[in-house]
């Protein structure tokens, strides 16, 4: 394998490593364990779960664009990963503690476990995602992002493969196969579905070592000291002008929109099936292994039609198919589907949701993957760090809205179903802003970079 394959090879692996804290605890199997079995019952779970991700998400906002800045100034991405990695494994390993029917205090402390994980998370993706220019040839973006991407959700698929059978048990104590939770975990307390935590924080340990290997930090010029001073100064003055680069903000404020509904069905998706379909673990597990396979091959697909026609007419497609997921799913319960009676212990829900599921992966992976395609054509070339940082301030300041938006409408009418409502909305105004933006990005980006 030559340097560059490695390189990139190292790169991918960073989406394996921490695909893992997306899918199987803030989707499939943590998240709706939470609001079912921690929380004191599924509606006040689902809210306090709503108002932890947009807190943690606000706290994303306000330093991403900063850090992004200084590191652009003074090198050393890696380090920087490496300190947002210790706050992945800490938040994911803490999980372990969040005991069914848990009181105040631990309830608590397992929400901000979470919300310190989901940053270090966050903040490690900003770094990792502003290498990819330097990855490859600009046609070939697409390609390498997809196929990360791809790779990502496969780990993901792994993993939840690995839970599901050996350690999450259903309510009868066993896990899919028919076994009790392996390590002599107790499925009276829910040990093999606490172990979660532990098994994430150590699959991201493992597998993260081979871009620590290979990936070496993209050159950069010999810079005088003052990094932090001049970093921020380079911030101010991009944010200044970042109103002139019409595309750029223009981007942002789409992405900004259709990022936050696109989380807000990650972060609900599992908790939605065990509230309104009585869904079991097993089952929402099931539902992710069907949602990554299908992602994996979508991302895949995805990566190529963005090197071919671009990542605009991706996001689009990618859109359309997530609005048309949403309107099913707010339509769709134990009764009915399509707002269509449906009769009792009817199975017609399920295989509905599984449908979603399926479209889910491979939409919502193919936009995420095309999203960051388009910041790299969007962003200034020589401020590719601090560009991901502003991409995950316009992903971050506004994600309290989302989780914001379902609590408050859970809380209104009292109800799981509609509270995933407000997506649509968001989806069709994140839509709408893309019109502004420019495929290939501005030319004149450039010059007033240089002119900064």
């Amino acid at each position: 394998m030559t340097g560059t394959g490695k390189r990139i090879w190292g790169w991918w692996m960073f989406d394996w490593a921490n695909q893992p804290y997306n899918i199987l605890l803030l989707t499939f199997i943590f998240a709706p364990y939470f609001t079912s079995y921690v929380a004191p019952d599924p509606v006040s779970g689902q809210t306090m779960w709503g108002w932890m991700l947009a807190i943690s998400g606000l706290l994303t906002a306000l330093c991403a664009p900063v850090l992004g800045a200084i590191a652009d100034s003074s090198g050393h991405k890696k380090l920087w990963i490496v300190i947002w990695s210790l706050f992945y494994m800490a938040g994911a390993w803490a999980l372990w503690w969040a005991v069914p029917d848990a009181d105040h205090g631990t309830l608590i402390w397992v929400l901000v476990a979470f919300a310190v994980g989901m940053v270090g998370l966050e903040y490690g993706i900003v770094f990792t995602n502003s290498i990819l220019p330097s990855l490859g040839a600009r046609a070939d973006w697409g390609r390498i992002s997809g196929t990360g991407w791809a790779i990502g959700y496969l780990g993901g698929l792994v993993s939840l493969f690995i839970m599901l059978a050996l350690l999450a048990e259903d309510d009868t104590g066993v896990t899919l196969i028919g076994i009790a939770p392996i390590l002599g975990l107790d499925p009276e307390m829910r040990e093999g579905t606490r172990a979660v935590g532990p098994f994430t924080a150590l699959w991201y340990l493992v597998f993260v070592i081979p871009f620590f290997l290979w990936v070496k930090d993209p050159p950069v010029a010999k810079q005088a000291k003052g990094a932090i001073r001049r970093g921020l100064q380079e911030l101010k003055t991009t944010l200044i002008a970042l109103p002139a680069r019409k595309s750029l903000f223009a981007y942002l404020g789409s992405s900004m929109i259709y990022r936050d509904a696109l989380n807000g069905i990650y972060a609900f998706g599992g908790i939605y099936a065990a509230g309104v379909l009585g869904w079991s673990i097993t089952q929402i597990g099931l539902f992710g292994i069907l949602a990554a396979a299908v992602g994996a091959v979508g991302c895949w697909v995805g990566g190529k039609l963005d090197s071919r026609f671009g990542p605009k007419p991706v996001i689009v497609v990618c859109i359309l198919i997530l609005i048309l997921v949403c309107s099913i799913i707010v339509s769709t319960d134990r009764s009915m589907v399509l707002f269509m009676p449906v009769a009792a212990g009817s199975t017609l829900p399920d295989t509905v949701f599984y449908i979603c599921g399926a479209l889910i992966g491979a939409g919502g992976g193919s936009l995420q993957s095309a999203s960051r395609t388009m910041l790299v054509r969007q962003a200034d070339p020589a401020r590719m760090t601090e560009g991901f940082g502003l991409y995950a301030l316009s992903g971050k300041v506004l994600s309290f809205v989302a989780p914001g938006l379902i609590a408050l409408a859970t809380t209104l009418t009292d109800s799981q179903r509609l509270g995933v409502t407000p997506l649509i909305g968001l989806f069709v105004v994140g839509l709408i802003l893309l019109l502004w933006v420019k495929p290939e990005g501005e030319p004149e980006l450039e010059c007033v970079s240089s002119s900064s």
